[in-house]
């Protein structure tokens, strides 16, 4: 496993470049059909890069390279320097923490920390703590230990590649270990007060997809928290619209309480699994993009396209921008393909720019790699010889949607998401045919 080295951002950058020839070398030759989880990769062209799958083998997915091959030499594992005082325990977690920490890794932490990194290590502290309370009876850490703990759960996952500052880069403090605002800690306290076999059966297994929609699990966390929350509150003031501020705080603090009561009862790998699975209903609602200022694109295609050359060109070198700040999911880049597209509207740009400059889906995404990640959860992978590896889906150039008032996106709850299908065409400048097209089954 790697030694505790911080890569810097200009060595990531390099890697990411280096894969991007690796990717379009990869789009130039290859698109069998593959089949990953409800994915269905379909295309013209063969090639060796992907591995050829039988009527009776297990399907394999194609894991785009992050990094090459130098980075083996960064694969020793360091003993991390600890504080003697924090009392969670690694060693049983061992899987946890080494999964956490190549989805966390070095310098490519900031680049998966919306879907991949922080999710998984705000799960990690969770099930941590979680774990200790069947020892302690207690569901949350006290405000001393709290931050040496903090500190330690740093110290271990850098020791095993990691990237150092996951604690800025996830807005994570010492606070997410204690029980924060929430009045209840106690294990017994807790399970007095809430019906513990029905918040079980409801959470012990759940369906990433069904469970954002039909909020089973989500329902009974927010009814056990505001349970917790009711023992230091007015009941009147928790009820109805006008929730104060602060029960709103004390509410989410308690829902913390509640997932880690949860993770005390399942082992951990399926505690992962439930929480990253909560975790994404909230990931794909939001586009975590920041849009800049788009005066230089009102400009250029507002009132009127007059020069169709340079709106695109003041178009490009937006989304340009948007490039450089993280990679997202297939549903967050529809989202914010409406959301850019609504703001664009409001500065009097009427016409379908994303059709006229010939913007795509992936085109709001890290375009170093020019990927979009699955909506469901997932995790990167490590290979001490080839690096460290994730599941790209949608990685083609599927049209950005224009938004009308007619045809604004419903809900993935309401609808089946169609995307649609690209023609073999071969671009005439590139002369590259078009990539491989990812549909969900």
């Amino acid at each position: 496993m790697n030694a505790g080295v911080s890569l810097k951002h200009n060595f990531s950058m390099l890697l990411l470049k280096l894969f991007a020839v690796l990717a379009c070398f990869h789009e130039c030759l290859s698109d069998p059909q593959v089949h990953h989880k409800g994915y269905m990769l379909t295309g013209r062209a063969t090639g060796d890069f992907v591995p050829k799958i039988t009527p009776t083998a297990s399907p394999q997915p194609f894991l785009p390279l992050l990094a090459p091959s130098p980075l083996s030499t960064f694969t020793n594992s360091t003993s991390p320097k600890l504080s003697g005082l924090c009392m969670l325990n690694f060693t049983a977690a061992q899987s946890l923490i080494s999964i956490t920490s190549i989805d966390c890794w070095a310098a490519f932490a900031p680049l998966l920390a919306n879907v991949i990194c922080c999710p998984q290590l705000h799960a990690t502290l969770v099930i941590l703590v979680g774990q200790l309370s069947k020892e302690t009876g207690v569901l949350a850490l006290n405000r001393t230990l709290a931050k040496p703990c903090l500190s330690d759960i740093e110290q271990v996952l850098a020791g095993q590649g990691a990237g150092d500052g996951l604690n800025q880069i996830c807005s994570i403090h010492s606070s997410n270990l204690t029980e924060a605002s929430c009045p209840v800690k106690d294990v017994d306290e807790f399970e007095n007060m809430v019906n513990s076999s029905e918040l079980l059966a409801s959470c012990e297994k759940i369906d990433p997809v069904k469970e954002c929609c039909d909020q089973v699990c989500q329902g009974a966390i927010s009814d056990a928290a505001t349970r917790l929350a009711l023992k230091a509150s007015d009941p009147l003031s928790m009820d109805g619209p006008h929730v104060l501020p602060q029960h709103t705080t004390r509410i989410n603090d308690c829902k913390t309480v509640v997932l880690r009561w949860l993770a005390s009862k399942l082992d951990p790998y399926h505690a992962k699994e439930v929480l990253r699975g909560l975790t994404n209903c909230n990931v794909n609602k939001v586009c975590p993009l920041v849009f800049p200022n788009m005066k230089h694109v009102a400009n250029s295609c507002g009132n009127g396209i007059s020069d169709q050359t340079a709106c695109c060109d003041a178009m490009n070198s937006y989304v340009s921008h948007l490039q450089k700040q993280t990679l997202i999911t297939n549903l967050q880049a529809l989202d914010c393909a409406t959301s850019l597209g609504l703001k664009l509207q409001k500065y009097n740009i009427t016409k379908d720019v994303y059709s006229l400059c010939h913007i795509s889906l992936k085109d709001f995404s890290l375009q170093e790699s020019g990927c979009l990640l699955p909506s469901l959860p997932s995790d990167a992978t490590l290979d001490k010889f080839s690096g460290i590896s994730f599941i790209c889906d949608l990685n083609d150039n599927i049209p950005a949607q224009w938004p009308s008032l007619s045809l604004l996106p419903a809900s993935s709850c309401n609808k089946t998401i169609r995307i649609p299908a690209l023609p073999a065409a071969t671009n005439a400048q590139s002369g590259r045919k078009s990539p491989c097209l990812l549909k969900r089954l």
